[in-house]
């Protein structure tokens, strides 16, 4: 992100990587793999995986590719969809804008 600075990272933001880092755990457990077999699917070190899993900054790339190895990377991609929400559907049927410029800008 441009102009982005390394400030502490936002408690709910915390709390989201502490809750992915489990929710990966409990994926890999379920599927009966091993840190190291889902580092070697995933394409990334033993470090980044338990990284993740403990709740720590990773890549988004990291992370796609942890839950790709573990079958459930639709799931995230999936709850990040924006006309999977009743907002999304609301206005489903807008055109968007090619840029978005704050409100009252300009005027």
């Amino acid at each position: 992100m441009a102009g982005a600075t390394s400030a502490r990272t936002p408690v709910a933001v915390a709390r989201a990587l502490d809750g992915l880092g489990r929710d990966v755990t409990t994926w890999r457990k379920l599927r009966h793999l091993t840190v190291e077999q889902v580092a070697d699917r995933a394409g990334v070190s033993r470090s980044t995986v338990l990284r993740l899993e403990s709740g720590q900054g990773s890549s988004v790339e990291n992370l796609l590719r942890v839950t790709r190895a573990l079958g459930v990377l639709d799931l995230l991609t999936k709850a990040l969809d924006p006309y999977a929400t009743d907002v999304g559907r609301l206005r489903a049927d807008e055109e968007l804008p090619t840029r978005v410029r704050p409100r009252g800008a300009g005027r």
